[in-house]
């Protein structure tokens, strides 16, 4: 019988941190989108500290900002994904999909190791 899995997750650290996974480049997906980092933590579920904390670890992390920030005010603010943080963005997702297509079928089989649900 086949269990429920759910798909190889990518981590790329950097030191101790985490320079990039599928959360983090779930959010760098939304500010493309929606060009707030506020508006993407709403749609995700999530605070604005806890994305702008995301944000401005993957800016330490990688040689150049991956997005570029401007604080708010009376016209607001905004945030865009720098011509840098797509490209990055972009290799992150060409990556996750190869680690898919390598490790399918040992996860069908691994998934065959696993509980009919957690105990």
């Amino acid at each position: 019988m086949r269990h429920a899995r759910g798909p190889a997750k990518l981590r790329l650290m950097f030191g101790s941190e985490i320079a990039i996974g599928p959360g983090k480049a779930d959010l760098l997906d939304a500010i493309a989108a929606t060009g707030s980092i506020s508006e993407s933590a709403r749609r995700m579920g999530m605070s604005y500290r806890r994305a702008w904390l995301l944000v401005d670890t993957m800016n330490r992390c990688f040689r150049e900002p991956v997005v570029a920030a401007a604080t708010g005010g009376s016209g607001g603010g905004g945030a865009a994904l720098t011509p840098f943080g797509r490209r990055a963005l972009a290799q992150f997702r060409a990556m996750q999909a190869r680690v898919d297509r390598a490790l399918k079928g040992d996860l069908d089989r691994f998934s065959d190791l696993l509980a009919d649900r957690p105990r």
